[in-house]
This record gives structure tokens, C-alpha cells and sequence, in this order.
């Protein structure tokens, strides 16, 4: 913003001698520029260096001063320059009108010059005020932003990192939080244009949830090693163990949120998908045996994902099948194991899971 001994101030008025006057009046402090008709200011106006303020003559032939302004204030390069209306004009509603396009003041016609210097210099001190609070806001909206972005980008590492942690455990499911990650979006994202989960697939929880399923599995850390690296079947008693991963991640995230006493909604997705996602719709699944539509959202994609991830990856009990045979039995689980819409969406798309699969395959298989 000019101060106010280099500011330049342009004149609009049809009257050459009214523009030799006021630019006798203001030329000693300013820049004057002239203009003597509004299709002149006008391109005046929209060229670098703008002016900081325009004095405005209403009556004018072809287009008035109204016109003026209002083709001024619809133009974001020209929105905000101060205009001071000239006029002859006397009556009150044609001042309430210049003010309701958005003038800043009025200067009755003949003009005083102590006037004029005194409303000119209160306007341009008024616009300075504003374009240096526009500036901190500015450069506040831009730390904000990127504070923000760094804050998301810690917590998606942290994320990760806690991913991380378990799969050290399980050294075999290398990518399998980013093969996850990515079922469980493309699996939301295809629900959306189905009625039972329009309201809830918003783009917000999307998000959300593509960034809490890394978590599905951080329970795992508590399974002892001989249980879950065992290399053959399970006994019952190791199977109970190996069954209480779910509950153990869903306390974990539950706990770490209590300590920060700060409710997050990534969290609660997180905690959700740790804890339900073993749940099956027929209720045989665990640890809570829950049913249809009981279980929550996030946890029935996270079941669909979780299962044909496993069912293609080699693990140290098992060979890894093929993404046809996975395919087929996730078919076979629909209305039992699995949500049947979010079946349905599955094998509608399966050549996109299969992708996601190939995208993210573990080195050497």
C-alpha cells in the first residue's frame, strides 16, 4: 500500500475544468491521475500500478458514476480501491445509494480543497489500515495452512510407524497395511451410491478411514511369539490367545486417546477396525460376536479387506492362493462372513483389487 505523500489518486470527471481544479488541489501531495469518462477510468482503473483511490463524479454522459462503481466493485482486481463520489446531487437516497454500491464517501460539488485533502487522507489511512490486516491475514492463513499440513503429515507417519511396529512382529505382511489401506478405500468409495451408506460415506470419513486402517492389526504386538510366528495350526488355547489381538489394539488406541484427553475422530475409526474387524455378519465372528448391521461400517469394509489379503499373501503357515481362488471365497462368504452389498461392490470391482494387490506385492512373491 502507497503511502500517503506517494499515492496516486485518479480523477474521473466529464468537466476539464473540474479535473484542473481538483488536480491543482491534490497534485502537491499526490499522483494524480485524470479520466473524463467512466470507460476510461474503468481501464485506468485495471492498470498496473492501480490507483488507491478514485474520486468519482455521479453525473456523467453514456455512464454515470453508478455504473462506474458498480462494474469497479464487481471485479476482484478493482474491489477494493476506495471510491469517493463527486456530486452536485443533494438528496439523501441518491448518497444512500452510492453507499449501498459500496462508495466510501461523498464530496458535495463546489468543492472545498481543505474538504477534499481531509476526506482523501482519512480514505487512504482508512485503506492502509485494511490492506496491512489483509496482509497478516495472509500470511496467517498461510502458517495456518501449513501447520496443518504439517500436522497431518505427523500423524500420518505416526501412523504408520505404529503399523510398522507390529508388522516387526509378523515380518511376512510387509505391505499389507498399504494393500489394505487401499481395499478399504476403493471399497468405501464404490458404497457411496448405495442408499444404507450414502449418510455415512462422506469424502471426511473416507479419509478417516483410509488413514485408521494401518491400525487394524497394532493388537498383535501383545501376542506372544511362539503363537503368532507358530508355523502350523493353532491349538484352541493359541487360537483364544491369538483372538484377544483385537481387543488388545482397540484398548491400546483407546488408552493413548485418554492420555491426550483430546477425542479424535481418526480414533475412533481406528479403534473400531482394531477391535470388530474379526466380526463376521452371521455373528460367528469375535471377540464380541456381532451381527449385520451391528457391526460398524468401518469394520465390515476392513473384514472384506483384511480377508483377501490373507487369503493371497503367503504366510509361514501357509502359501499364498491365487487372486481367483481368493475371489471365489470371498463370494462364498457373502451374507455370512461378509456384508452382502459390500460383497457385491467387491466382485463388481474385483479387477481394481486385484491391481491394488499388484501394486503393493511383497518383494520375491
Amino acid at each position: 500500500m502507497a503511502t500517503a505523500c506517494n499515492a496516486t489518486i485518479l480523477i474521473v470527471d466529464d468537466s476539464s475544468d473540474n479535473l484542473s481544479v481538483l488536480h491543482g488541489v491534490l497534485s502537491p501531495e499526490f499522483r494524480v491521475q485524470a479520466a473524463i469518462n467512466g470507460a476510461t477510468a474503468l481501464r485506468i482503473a485495471q492498470t498496473q500500478p492501480r490507483p488507491d483511490l478514485i474520486l468519482l463524479d455521479v453525473m456523467m454522459p453514456e455512464m454515470d458514476g453508478y455504473a462506474v462503481l458498480a462494474q469497479l466493485r464487481s471485479d476482484p482486481q478493482t474491489r477494493a480501491i476506495p471510491v469517493i463520489f463527486l456530486t452536485a446531487l443533494d438528496g439523501v437516497q441518491d448518497e444512500e445509494r452510492g453507499l449501498q454500491l459500496g462508495a466510501a464517501d461523498y464530496i458535495s460539488k463546489p468543492i472545498t480543497p481543505m474538504l477534499v485533502l481531509a476526506r482523501v487522507k482519512t480514505q487512504l489511512e482508512a485503506k492502509k489500515a485494511r490492506d496491512w490486516l489483509s496482509d497478516q491475514n495472509t500470511a496467517l492463513e498461510a502458517e495456518v495452512g501449513r501447520r496443518m499440513t504439517e500436522n497431518d503429515l505427523t500423524q500420518r507417519v505416526s501412523i504408520r510407524a505404529l503399523a510398522h511396529l507390529a508388522e516387526t512382529r509378523d515380518p511376512e505382511t510387509g505391505r499389507h497395511i498399504l494393500r489394505t489401506q487401499g481395499y478399504v478405500q476403493h471399497l468405501a468409495l464404490g458404497l457411496r451410491q448405495n442408499a444404507r451408506f450414502a449418510s455415512t460415506l462422506s469424502d471426511r470419513y473416507i479419509d478417516l478411514l483410509s488413514r485408521s486402517a494401518p491400525l487394524h492389526d497394532i493388537g498383535k504386538v501383545g501376542i506372544p511369539d511362539h503363537i503368532l510366528l507358530k508355523p502350523g495350526k493353532l491349538t484352541a488355547a493359541e487360537m483364544t490367545i491369538m483372538r484377544t489381538h483385537a481387543k488388545l489394539g482397540s484398548d491400546a488406541i483407546e488408552q493413548a486417546e485418554r492420555d491426550i484427553e483430546i477425542h479424535l475422530e481418526f480414533l475412533s475409526l481406528a479403534k473400531e477396525i482394531a477391535h470388530w474387524h474379526h466380526e463376521r455378519w452371521d455373528g460367528s465372528g469375535y471377540p464380541d460376536g456381532m451381527a449385520g448391521d451391528a457391526i460398524p461400517v468401518s469394520a465390515r469394509l476392513m473384514a472384506v479387506a483384511d480377508v483377501f489379503d490373507a487369503l493371497i499373501s503367503k504366510r509361514i503357515y501357509k502359501p499364498a492362493m491365487s487372486h481367483a481362488q481368493a475371489r471365489d471365497i470371498i463370494a462364498a462368504g457373502r451374507s455370512k462372513h461378509f456384508d452382502p452389498d459390500m460383497t457385491d461392490v467387491f466382485l463388481a470391482g474385483f479387477d481394481e483389487f486385484s491391481a491394488i494387490a499388484e501394486r503393493y506385492r511383497e518383494p520375491g512373491q
